[in-house]
């Protein structure tokens, strides 16, 4: 069976190794755009739109909207700036891709916020994983979330010019006590700017990363119904606030708690309440480690309101669960077949997941053995304990070499190994520093057959399929 591997993954949870971009260097020209018809090539620097510099990608599809742009771009060969003339058909693509979306560098945070997780690495992480970026530019273009305290004036009017929405912000306390503590001297700034974006009726996603003890509770209330006068706020995520071993200021979390995590699920409902009564959504939405650490079933999809911070580890579960159900109902007989195959191959499936996620999955394999009335089940999830970071780090995201590699067993020669492509960076590096080719390697040496694929049950069973058959 061969070895495969996605590339070109639309998301990683942490960022490239390479450097970052200085300037808008061209990474790639479509063959008979109007990007190649003006002579644009890879290498080449585009320096400003119609005299404007580009600070970013937003500059350039801002300043570049009609249908002809007038360039001036650097060549390096000639270390010389020529200008170039562009045009194109309406609707049509300008033909050409950056390496990077920020051309003037990426903005850093200037917090301190108790709950960094950059905080609580170890000592020996690489650089890339130190990178605390807090870039608006980044909320907008990719859905990072930031805090806004490093955003000047002159940005705000950029935000609401070009209408650079949603906005996902940081939030975590509203009360001044509570919030410089907690995220350090500039947390003012942050609130000053995000009033002015609500009151220009920017929309904003926010975000609470729950501290239990410092802003749950009273604070907790008091913020909720500060966001709940504000109708911009299409979306709350509370989030309960993570740690590791390296960790000098917490040892524990709502992980340890059940009662804490059933209390904070409790103070939640009648807010959520309230907005389907009066927007018709849910609005303020937990994490769904809430409900796991509380032992409570996970709310059904329409409390989700469509995902919005989906990316945010709100209603994953839930949206696993559904789609588990929907794959073992519409293709039983995909199923059926890939159970054969293994059954003759005396293989099973095993799919590697952080014990966070464990329980969905082994779900979505029994559902699998029952839709095909099956006496022995073609797969089943190994979950992965994280000794790497330690604390309550459990999620499939999360998930590095060393502690892989260490609880896979030594003999897989009866074993089809489904990685997830989450546990890699855009170039396809773990938190730990290995490739995915090296992993893959090592795992085959033991006799497995490797694949990595995104973790849902129609892209398990996708890849399944083309791995089966290819």
């Amino acid at each position: 069976m061969p070895t495969t591997g996605k590339k070109g993954s639309k998301r990683a949870d942490y960022a490239s190794t390479r450097p970052q971009a200085d300037g808008a260097w061209i990474a790639s020209v479509d063959p008979g755009s109007p990007a190649d018809d003006a002579g644009l090539e890879p290498g080449m620097r585009i320096c400003a739109v119609g005299g404007q510099e580009l600070r970013d990608i937003i500059d350039w599809r801002w300043e570049a909207d009609g249908d002809e742009a007038e360039l001036e771009v650097y060549v390096p060969e000639d270390d010389e700036v020529y200008a170039a003339t562009l045009y194109r058909e309406p609707g049509q693509d300008w033909g050409v891709e950056f390496t990077d979306v920020l051309f003037d560098g990426i903005r850093t945070c200037v917090n301190a916020c108790q709950f960094c997780f950059m905080a609580m690495l170890p000592d020996d992480a690489r650089a890339s994983l130190m990178l605390r970026d807090d870039d608006y530019r980044l909320s907008f273009l990719q859905g990072n979330f930031v805090t806004l305290t490093n955003v000047s004036d002159e940005e705000i009017e950029r935000i609401i010019r070009c209408r650079l929405e949603p906005m996902n912000v940081s939030l975590h306390a509203i009360s001044p006590e509570v919030r410089r503590p907690l995220i350090g001297r500039n947390a003012q700034r942050g609130i000053d700017v995000l009033e002015k974006l609500l009151d220009a009726g920017i929309e904003v996603h926010g975000q609470i990363v729950l501290c239990a003890g410092i802003n749950d509770c009273d604070e907790l209330r008091h913020t909720l119904d500060w966001v709940e006068a504000h109708d911009s706020f299409t979306s709350l995520a509370l989030v309960p606030m993570g740690y590791t071993k390296y960790s000098r200021r917490f040892s524990s979390s709502f992980s340890e708690d059940q009662e804490a995590s059933r209390a904070v699920v409790k103070l939640i409902e009648p807010y959520q309440s309230r907005a389907r009564k009066t927007l018709g959504i849910t609005r303020f939405q937990l994490s769904d480690e809430f409900y796991l650490d509380a032992d409570l079933p996970v709310p059904p999809a329409e409390n989700y309101d469509g995902y919005p911070q989906f990316y945010d580890g709100i209603g994953m579960l839930r949206s696993f669960l559904d789609e588990g159900n929907e794959v073992c109902g519409a293709r039983t007989a995909d199923l059926r077949l890939l159970a054969d195959i293994l059954a003759t191959q005396e293989r099973e499936v095993l799919f590697v997941c952080g014990e966070a996620a464990q329980g969905v999955i082994q779900e979505f394999c029994d559902g699998w053995t029952a839709s095909c009335d099956l006496a022995t089940p073609p797969a089943r999830p190994v979950a992965i304990h994280n000794y790497y970071y330690g604390g309550d780090v459990n999620v499939t995201g999360l998930i590095v070499s060393c502690d892989l590699l260490a609880q896979m067993p030594e003999q897989l020669d009866r074993a089809v190994v489904v990685l997830p492509e989450v546990m890699f960076n855009f170039d396809h590096v773990t938190l730990d520093g290995d490739t995915q080719e090296h992993i893959i390697s090592v795992l085959e040496r033991r006799g497995a057959a490797v694949l990595v694929a995104q973790t849902t049950p129609e892209a398990l069973v996708g890849a399944l399929m083309e791995a089966l058959f290819e």
